[in-house]
């Protein structure tokens, strides 16, 4: 008899990205909300329906949402901030105001912050929680709706909701009331939501507790406690729905055997990621409980190695009866993209090797049933050699020094050596990269791509758009200019795809946040660079102005985290080997003419491990001296810039220091500038731009907006350290809008200097 199976979530993009169409087409009023609903409700029905024809037991529902599952369970429990529901809006405008603010005739709001996802590239929307803020079921219930909506399919679903004690401990408290004060609404809520379901055919309500991973004080303990006492007896009270409970990204140590005593039906561990998973499991594990074991990885791209698999499994099956286990993702499959099977440019021999979310469906199927010729044939894949060593690269690893990571003179005398090379006024004023994408943009890549256009013809059509970027900012004000990158695509695949060791997909996207979609490339083997990948450019922009331009490339650490990264060698390594590709750019940029030259580490705490007592030895004590490898060997009266956003970098802003960079821009904006703290009390020295405005909302911020951010940057940052900037590139955003905030930021400055 088959292993029951389970899939905590599924996709929700589309295989076409449909979902980010249809919503930017919303909210440009192109089409109504029951068009946008339409295409949510095909989403929906294509991942329930798959799932089932793969046989999976336990499906969830209400893992869809229209830009995040964090904001959909703020909604749920109706701590919605006033500034949002006083906008007199429809539900999902409301919602969306929330996610990425709103100018209009109703209002003007800035959207709600939003940070990285635990340890993925996937952002959330941080819930806000006044005192005011009344916790209670909304009558407009999302996860009913959707449970019945696959009902009506005829598919069975386990409504997923993210759990009170998650949804407390990632919210943000603006005033004397804490956690615990909403944790017996949160209980009275959801309970109410067990009871809805119930009475609507449901068998089982989950509740995602990921926060259960982290590190854990007495007092989290506590709330976490509090919380599901009284969840599950006001459940088991009311009805006869199953509880379970899930986790995910790591493992519940500190609290594993509290969460045995509680009584669940169902507790879901993560078996991938979650080092002592296993081991927990040998101080017992309740004999009346489902396991959800969490053994194929939901975030790698790699098919599983079913050996290995299976012998996990029988350790499992030491403390925990076989009828009792259920076969399981780690996490939700939201981290990878919908299937190998769009990918028709990859070659049969390398796409074999890979797994998507559909190929994960398969893998559950097969693993659960035991399928002796699918055992043999995974067998055979993973005998064989998948790649060989560079060994150029190899030795250019082994020949590594100690004086590689370091950068000579010292930062305070490179510091003075570099205030009078460049001159700059006081709050010198710059953005972070990239200018707007636009439709002729994009066009003529896709032109170029497809060669219906010569390189000639591309590279003419670049230039244009250079020199007019240049002028505009020339215009604007700005003090230190960028050449607008508009010969790039994503800001890891254009350099992936300009090295040797990297695949490249067709349709492999994944959703990082709301309606923006990644295609991170694959790292295939070893890494080196093919030749010159940005000199031309910036070359070309530096000879369009007597302003200096600053040159732009991508870390290393953000391009192995923004990559999927081979899984037969270690991270430390791959790091190694892309940083020694960038230091080349580096120093021909530098050979170049080049005075600036911006490292972005967007993604430097994406990998960071979720416990404490890890951070060091498993990831700072190679990512920091990564980043130093590809500058160490610069001069002195060179500006090394880096750029890091959307993440909370106040408990390694020392780390973030001692990468040795000479300016660091940050994303603070949609963070309330909470930043400015830590930097104080670090005694930062590295000169810094605290973004001043959020570039992922179309509304544009006004001069006294910025110049009131910039004023409580200066009770915390130097004002010979300050630099004005918005919180990252204007990729996203349309020429009007980007023009006028641009115009306003500068204002701000100079109404500061006078």
């Amino acid at each position: 008899m088959a292993t029951r199976t389970s899939v905590i979530g599924f996709p929700r993009i589309g295989k076409n990205r449909e979902l980010k169409f249809a919503a930017e087409k919303f909210f440009k009023g192109e089409i109504t909300a029951e068009e946008l609903e339409k295409t949510a409700k095909e989403l929906r029905s294509y991942g329930w329906k798959k799932q089932a024809e793969c046989g999976i037991s336990f499906i969830p529902s209400n893992d869809f949402s229209f830009y995040d599952n964090m904001l959909d369970t703020a909604f749920l429990l109706g701590a919605v901030p006033e500034r949002y529901a006083s906008l007199s809006l429809s539900p999902l405008e409301t919602f969306f105001a929330a996610s990425h603010g709103y100018q209009g005739a109703a209002g003007d709001v800035k959207a709600l912050p939003m940070k990285k996802w635990f340890n993925t590239n996937y952002h959330y929307i941080v819930p806000e929680i006044s005192d005011d803020t009344k916790i209670s079921l909304s009558q407009n219930n999302k996860v009913l709706s959707e449970f019945s909506e696959a009902r009506s399919l005829g598919i069975q679903t386990v409504p997923d909701i993210i759990g009170a004690y998650t949804f407390l401990r990632l919210a943000t408290f603006t005033g004397k009331k804490a956690a615990e004060d909403f944790a017996a609404g949160c209980a009275d809520a959801l309970s109410s939501l067990a009871e809805s379901l119930s009475k609507a055919g449901a068998e089982w309500i989950r509740f995602s507790e990921p926060a259960l991973v982290l590190d854990i004080s007495d007092s989290q303990k506590a709330l976490f406690l509090s919380i599901y006492k009284s969840l599950i007896q006001k459940i088991r009270a009311k009805t006869k729905i199953k509880i379970a409970l899930q986790t995910y990204f790591g493992d519940v140590r500190d609290v594993y055997k509290e969460i045995c005593a509680l009584g669940f039906d169902a507790i879901g561990l993560d078996f991938v990621e979650g080092k002592e998973s296993l081991s927990l499991l040998e101080s017992g594990f309740p004999n009346d409980a489902l396991l959800f074991a969490g053994i194929v990885n939901g975030k790698n791209i790699w098919r599983s190695d079913y050996a290995k698999k299976n012998t996990l499994l029988s350790q499992i099956k030491n403390f925990v009866p076989e009828e009792n286990i259920v076969l399981s993702t780690s996490c939700s499959l939201l981290h990878v993209p919908y299937t190998t099977q769009a990918e028709e440019k990859i070659s049969g021999d390398i796409k074999k090797h890979f797994a998507f979310a559909e190929e994960k469906l398969s893998e559950l199927a097969e693993l659960s049933s035991g399928d002796e010729k699918a055992l043999s044939e995974n067998k055979k894949l993973f005998e064989s050699e998948r790649v060989f060593k560079n060994m150029s690269v190899q030795k250019a690893l082994s020949e590594l020094t100690e004086d590689d990571f370091v950068r000579k003179p010292d930062f305070s005398e490179r510091e003075k050596i570099q205030r009078g090379v460049f001159s700059l006024p006081l709050f010198p004023t710059t953005t972070i990269g990239s200018f707007p994408q636009t439709a002729d943009v994009r066009a003529n890549r896709a032109a170029y791509k497809k060669g219906t256009i010569t390189k000639e013809q591309y590279v003419a059509f670049n230039r244009e758009k250079i020199a007019e970027c240049i002028k505009l900012q020339e215009r604007i004000g700005l003090d230190v200019l960028v050449h607008g990158e508009f010969e790039r695509n994503d800001m890891v695949e254009y350099f992936g795809s300009q090295l040797y060791g990297y695949i490249f997909t067709q349709n492999a996207w994944v959703q990082s946040y709301g309606t923006r979609c990644v295609k991170p490339p694959i790292i295939w083997s070893d890494v080196s660079r093919k030749g010159q990948m940005t000199v031309e450019w910036s070359v070309f922009a530096q000879e369009q102005t007597k302003k200096i331009v600053k040159g732009m490339l991508t870390g290393p650490v953000t391009i192995l985290n923004w990559s999927f990264p081979r899984d037969d060698i270690s991270l430390k390594e791959q790091a190694q080997q892309i940083a020694l590709a960038i230091r080349d750019e580096v120093l021909d940029l530098e050979k170049n003419g080049i005075k600036i030259i911006q490292i972005d580490e967007a993604a430097l705490r994406e990998k960071l491990p979720l416990r404490k007592a890890d951070w060091h030895k498993e990831y700072l004590d190679w990512a920091i001296p990564a980043f130093r490898l590809v500058h160490a060997k610069v001069k002195a009266e060179t500006q090394i810039h880096t750029h890091m956003c959307y993440s909370e970098f106040n408990d390694i802003i020392r780390e973030i220091d001692d990468m040795d960079a000479d300016v660091i821009t940050f994303e603070a904006s949609r963070a309330d500038l909470k930043i400015l703290d830590a930097l104080k009390d670090a005694h930062f020295r590295t000169e810094v731009g605290p973004g001043v405005y959020d570039i992922h909302s179309a509304r544009v911020p006004s001069v006294e907006e910025i110049k009131t951010a910039l004023e409580k940057m200066l009770l915390k940052v130097s004002k010979k350290k300050l630099w004005v900037n918005p919180d990252c590139g204007l990729k996203t955003r349309g020429n009007k809008e980007t023009e006028k905030a641009l115009e306003n930021l500068v204002e701000a400055a100079r109404q500061l200097r006078a």
